[in-house]
Protein backbone atom coordinates (compact mmCIF):
# COMPACT_ATOMS: atom_id res chain seq x y z
CA UNK A 1 0.00 0.00 0.00
CA UNK A 2 1.41 3.41 -0.78
CA UNK A 3 2.14 5.85 1.49
CA UNK A 4 0.28 8.57 2.15
CA UNK A 5 1.68 12.19 1.34
CA UNK A 6 1.47 14.66 4.74
CA UNK A 7 1.01 18.28 4.10
CA UNK A 8 2.55 20.41 6.45
CA UNK A 9 -0.44 21.35 7.94
CA UNK A 10 0.79 23.44 11.03
CA UNK A 11 -0.45 26.69 11.89
CA UNK A 12 2.01 29.47 13.16
CA UNK A 13 2.21 29.92 16.58
CA UNK A 14 0.88 33.16 17.84
CA UNK A 15 1.65 35.00 21.31
CA UNK A 16 -1.47 36.70 22.29
CA UNK A 17 -1.13 37.45 26.17
CA UNK A 18 -4.78 37.00 26.77
CA UNK A 19 -4.01 32.71 25.08
CA UNK A 20 -1.40 32.30 27.92
CA UNK A 21 -2.93 30.11 31.03
CA UNK A 22 -1.69 31.53 34.72
CA UNK A 23 -2.08 29.45 37.72
CA UNK A 24 0.58 29.13 40.85
CA UNK A 25 3.09 27.50 38.79
CA UNK A 26 3.63 30.60 36.27
CA UNK A 27 1.43 33.29 38.50
CA UNK A 28 4.92 34.92 40.37
CA UNK A 29 6.92 35.07 37.33
CA UNK A 30 3.70 36.52 35.20
CA UNK A 31 3.53 39.15 38.16
CA UNK A 32 7.72 39.53 37.95
CA UNK A 33 6.91 40.36 34.42
CA UNK A 34 4.05 42.75 34.33
CA UNK A 35 5.69 44.83 37.24
CA UNK A 36 8.00 46.05 33.74
CA UNK A 37 9.39 48.91 33.49
CA UNK A 38 9.91 48.78 36.93
CA UNK A 39 12.26 45.84 37.39
CA UNK A 40 15.52 46.21 39.55
CA UNK A 41 18.19 48.04 37.23
CA UNK A 42 15.83 47.24 34.02
CA UNK A 43 16.72 43.95 33.62
CA UNK A 44 15.12 40.43 33.96
CA UNK A 45 15.42 36.94 33.48
CA UNK A 46 12.67 34.83 33.03
CA UNK A 47 13.90 31.00 33.55
CA UNK A 48 11.86 27.55 33.38
CA UNK A 49 12.20 23.96 32.03
CA UNK A 50 11.26 23.67 27.89
CA UNK A 51 7.69 24.04 27.09
CA UNK A 52 6.43 25.87 30.38
CA UNK A 53 5.40 28.94 28.36
CA UNK A 54 8.52 31.36 28.50
CA UNK A 55 8.59 32.12 24.59
CA UNK A 56 4.83 33.00 24.93
CA UNK A 57 5.23 35.25 27.85
CA UNK A 58 8.64 36.61 26.28
CA UNK A 59 7.16 37.26 23.15
CA UNK A 60 4.04 38.81 24.64
CA UNK A 61 6.15 40.95 26.21
CA UNK A 62 8.06 42.03 23.13
CA UNK A 63 4.84 42.85 21.26
CA UNK A 64 3.76 44.99 24.04
CA UNK A 65 6.70 47.00 24.20
CA UNK A 66 8.01 46.88 20.78
CA UNK A 67 11.13 45.10 21.72
CA UNK A 68 13.72 43.73 19.54
CA UNK A 69 14.52 40.16 19.58
CA UNK A 70 17.79 38.29 19.61
CA UNK A 71 17.47 34.23 18.96
CA UNK A 72 21.03 34.12 21.33
CA UNK A 73 20.75 30.06 19.90
CA UNK A 74 20.34 30.75 16.01
CA UNK A 75 23.23 30.32 14.43
CA UNK A 76 21.44 31.69 11.43
CA UNK A 77 20.59 35.26 12.96
CA UNK A 78 22.35 38.33 12.11
CA UNK A 79 25.10 39.37 14.23
CA UNK A 80 23.89 42.20 17.02
CA UNK A 81 23.98 45.83 16.18
CA UNK A 82 24.47 47.52 19.26
CA UNK A 83 23.98 50.81 18.41
CA UNK A 84 20.74 50.38 17.37
CA UNK A 85 19.59 48.50 20.68
CA UNK A 86 19.91 51.99 22.75
CA UNK A 87 17.62 53.14 24.47
CA UNK A 88 15.66 49.96 23.38
CA UNK A 89 13.78 47.02 24.83
CA UNK A 90 15.41 44.00 23.99
CA UNK A 91 14.18 40.92 24.38
CA UNK A 92 17.42 37.95 24.38
CA UNK A 93 16.03 34.48 23.91
CA UNK A 94 17.53 31.06 25.06
CA UNK A 95 20.34 33.45 26.39
CA UNK A 96 21.82 30.35 28.21
CA UNK A 97 22.59 28.56 24.85
CA UNK A 98 24.69 31.13 23.46
CA UNK A 99 27.57 29.44 21.63
CA UNK A 100 30.45 30.29 19.44
CA UNK A 101 27.99 30.59 16.28
CA UNK A 102 25.44 32.79 18.03
CA UNK A 103 24.96 36.41 16.92
CA UNK A 104 25.48 37.39 20.59
CA UNK A 105 28.58 36.76 22.89
CA UNK A 106 29.35 37.29 26.05
CA UNK A 107 30.98 40.66 25.28
CA UNK A 108 27.82 42.17 23.57
CA UNK A 109 25.69 40.40 26.32
CA UNK A 110 27.47 42.52 28.80
CA UNK A 111 26.97 45.74 26.74
CA UNK A 112 23.70 45.15 26.69
CA UNK A 113 22.93 44.62 29.97
CA UNK A 114 24.65 47.13 30.71
CA UNK A 115 22.40 49.87 28.58
CA UNK A 116 19.37 48.71 30.68
CA UNK A 117 18.16 51.47 32.51
CA UNK A 118 19.98 54.10 30.75
CA UNK A 119 17.97 56.14 27.95
CA UNK A 120 14.83 53.76 28.77
CA UNK A 121 16.45 50.82 27.73
CA UNK A 122 15.53 47.51 29.39
CA UNK A 123 16.72 44.03 28.81
CA UNK A 124 14.59 40.10 29.34
CA UNK A 125 16.59 37.33 29.00
CA UNK A 126 15.04 33.75 28.58
CA UNK A 127 16.80 30.49 29.46
CA UNK A 128 15.94 26.92 31.07
CA UNK A 129 18.28 27.75 33.86
CA UNK A 130 19.16 29.92 36.81
CA UNK A 131 21.95 32.92 35.16
CA UNK A 132 23.94 32.07 37.98
CA UNK A 133 24.67 28.92 35.95
CA UNK A 134 24.96 30.27 32.56
CA UNK A 135 28.27 30.14 31.35
CA UNK A 136 30.30 33.29 30.69
CA UNK A 137 34.13 33.61 29.71
CA UNK A 138 34.06 37.39 30.60
CA UNK A 139 34.05 38.42 34.29
CA UNK A 140 32.17 41.42 34.58
CA UNK A 141 29.27 39.93 32.37
CA UNK A 142 29.70 37.30 35.12
CA UNK A 143 28.85 39.68 37.70
CA UNK A 144 26.09 40.73 35.68
CA UNK A 145 24.32 37.45 35.36
CA UNK A 146 24.55 37.05 39.19
CA UNK A 147 23.19 39.98 40.18
CA UNK A 148 20.11 40.18 37.45
CA UNK A 149 16.46 39.62 38.68
CA UNK A 150 14.79 36.40 37.83
CA UNK A 151 11.50 35.35 37.30
CA UNK A 152 10.40 31.29 37.65
CA UNK A 153 7.69 29.14 36.07
CA UNK A 154 7.47 25.91 37.52
CA UNK A 155 6.74 22.84 36.09
CA UNK A 156 3.30 23.10 34.61
CA UNK A 157 0.26 22.13 36.88
CA UNK A 158 -3.49 20.67 35.33
CA UNK A 159 -4.09 24.17 33.96
CA UNK A 160 -1.32 24.84 32.25
CA UNK A 161 -0.43 21.29 31.46
CA UNK A 162 -3.84 21.39 29.65
CA UNK A 163 -3.41 24.63 28.28
CA UNK A 164 0.13 23.52 26.25
CA UNK A 165 -1.63 20.54 25.36
CA UNK A 166 -3.98 22.73 23.19
CA UNK A 167 -1.97 24.85 21.96
CA UNK A 168 0.32 22.08 20.50
CA UNK A 169 -3.08 20.21 19.35
CA UNK A 170 -4.43 23.47 17.37
CA UNK A 171 -1.22 24.19 16.31
CA UNK A 172 -0.85 21.13 14.40
CA UNK A 173 -5.10 21.90 13.24
CA UNK A 174 -6.25 19.12 15.66
CA UNK A 175 -9.52 19.41 17.51
CA UNK A 176 -10.30 16.64 19.26
CA UNK A 177 -13.43 16.33 21.53
CA UNK A 178 -13.42 17.79 24.98
CA UNK A 179 -13.34 14.43 26.70
CA UNK A 180 -9.68 14.17 25.22
CA UNK A 181 -8.07 16.68 28.20
CA UNK A 182 -8.93 15.33 31.33
CA UNK A 183 -8.30 11.84 30.06
CA UNK A 184 -4.46 12.57 28.80
CA UNK A 185 -3.90 15.08 31.89
CA UNK A 186 -4.52 12.10 34.54
CA UNK A 187 -1.79 9.73 32.28
CA UNK A 188 0.97 12.38 31.23
CA UNK A 189 3.63 13.19 33.38
CA UNK A 190 3.64 16.94 34.70
CA UNK A 191 5.75 18.13 31.96
CA UNK A 192 4.90 20.70 29.15
CA UNK A 193 8.08 19.09 27.03
CA UNK A 194 6.02 15.49 27.32
CA UNK A 195 2.72 16.60 26.30
CA UNK A 196 4.23 18.17 23.26
CA UNK A 197 5.85 14.83 22.75
CA UNK A 198 2.25 13.78 23.29
CA UNK A 199 0.83 16.10 20.88
CA UNK A 200 3.51 14.90 18.08
CA UNK A 201 2.72 11.13 18.54
CA UNK A 202 -1.22 11.73 18.07
CA UNK A 203 -0.48 14.05 15.08
CA UNK A 204 1.47 10.88 13.70
CA UNK A 205 -0.78 8.47 14.61
CA UNK A 206 -4.12 10.47 13.12
CA UNK A 207 -2.22 10.87 9.54
CA UNK A 208 -0.61 7.50 9.52
CA UNK A 209 -3.90 5.72 10.35
CA UNK A 210 -6.44 8.42 8.68
CA UNK A 211 -8.16 8.69 11.74
CA UNK A 212 -9.49 11.36 14.25
CA UNK A 213 -7.60 12.06 17.14
CA UNK A 214 -9.65 10.67 20.15
CA UNK A 215 -9.63 9.04 23.50
CA UNK A 216 -9.13 5.31 21.67
CA UNK A 217 -6.36 6.69 19.96
CA UNK A 218 -4.61 7.86 22.64
CA UNK A 219 -4.95 4.78 24.47
CA UNK A 220 -3.30 2.67 21.58
CA UNK A 221 -0.38 5.04 20.92
CA UNK A 222 0.03 6.53 24.19
CA UNK A 223 1.12 3.75 26.13
CA UNK A 224 4.23 4.43 27.59
CA UNK A 225 2.78 7.80 28.74
CA UNK A 226 0.00 6.26 30.67
CA UNK A 227 -0.58 5.14 34.55
CA UNK A 228 -3.25 3.93 36.22
CA UNK A 229 -6.32 2.32 33.79
CA UNK A 230 -9.88 3.92 34.33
Amino acid sequence: MSTQFRLPLTAPPTYAREDFAVSPSNADAVARLDAWPDWPEGRLALVGPAGVGKTHLARAWALATGAVTVAAADPDAAPVDLSALRGRAVLVEDADRRSDSSPIDDEALFHILNMAGVDGGTVLLTGRTAPLAWAAAVPDLRSRLNAISVATIDEPDDAVLEAVLRRALEQRLIKPEPDLYPYLLSRLPRSAAEAIAAADLLDEAAAEKRREVNKALAREVLGDFEGDEE
